[in-house]
């Protein structure tokens, strides 16, 4: 099967991904089957790549207009592609400063999908699938109407090719030295011997665990047990467990449209 043949499928030129989970799905919030899923900047330049994916849209729309929305394609059908320029629909607030000059929208797939290289090899190290880099991916379009929405989806179907690395996207953790104001000395420490007990002044007391002298063998009294250390704190830049990431298109927790399954068709 190809795009010839398939109106509603295209291959991508030269995109960029970000809020990648291309090589394990992640839950699905919704309770469905848990997806593969990535956001997809497509360079406003790549004219060709926008108009196939126009004219599947609205290849889209006529295959669901007898399958999903009873034989009328409603004056208001939600799109999946949103303007990297502009404002999240979510919340009204405006798209990352990565999304600038890109076509920015969501894919994902109930099916694993296959990842290869430039030169067809397949990609499975997780370091080198992440969000920041660049490559190409094989999407479809499919209607669906859930929870009184009525709209067409994108859905990965179901190759990616990754084309080149890229500066990975989201936050990371400060390092000591802006923490601390100092520069920080990396230099092992080798041959260095532990610091000396320091000895006791005149009139002062002993130091914890020993008796005071009284001319015989002095006895050892134990030190007070030490306590269980306190639970880590968490780092910064992280997102507590019990907050699931959010879509920034969607608003929604990271799992997919509540109408996808398996890759659109």
């Amino acid at each position: 099967m190809n795009t010839m043949t398939q109106p509603t499928r295209v291959v991508t030129g030269e995109v960029r991904f970000s809020y990648v989970s291309l090589l394990s799905p992640k839950p699905n919030d919704f309770g469905g089957d848990p997806k593969y899923q990535t956001t997809i900047l497509l360079p406003k330049s790549d004219v060709a790549t926008k108009a196939k994916i126009d004219a599947a849209i609205e290849a889209a729309k006529q295959v669901g207009k007898d399958k999903k929305w009873g034989g009328v394609i409603p004056p208001m059908v939600a799109s999946p592609i949103h303007d990297g320029d502009g404002v999240r629909p979510s919340d009204g607030m405006p798209f990352g400063q990565e999304c600038k000059g890109h076509w920015v929208f969501s894919a994902s797939t109930t099916r694993k999908p296959e990842i290869i290289d430039l030169d067809g090899n397949s990609v499975i190290d997780p370091t080198q699938i992440y969000s920041g880099m660049y490559g190409r991916i094989a999407l479809n379009f499919a209607a669906y109407s859930a929870q009184g929405k009525k709209g067409v989806g994108c859905y990965i179907a179901t190759n990616v090719q990754k084309t080149r690395d890229g500066n990975p996207l989201g936050s990371s953790d400060p390092d000591a030295a802006s923490d601390f104001g100092t520069q920080v000395n990396s230099a092992p420490m080798f041959n260095q011997a532990p610091p000396a007990a320091p000895q006791p002044e005149y009139g002062q007391a002993p130091s914890a665990g020993w008796a005071a002298p009284t001319g015989q063998q002095p006895a050892f009294n134990p030190a007070p047990p030490m306590q269980p250390p306190a639970a880590p704190a968490q780092d910064y830049g992280q997102v507590p467990p019990s907050q699931p990431a959010i879509d920034p298109i969607t608003g929604q927790p990271l799992g997919g449209h509540p109408a996808g399954g398996g890759y659109g068709y």
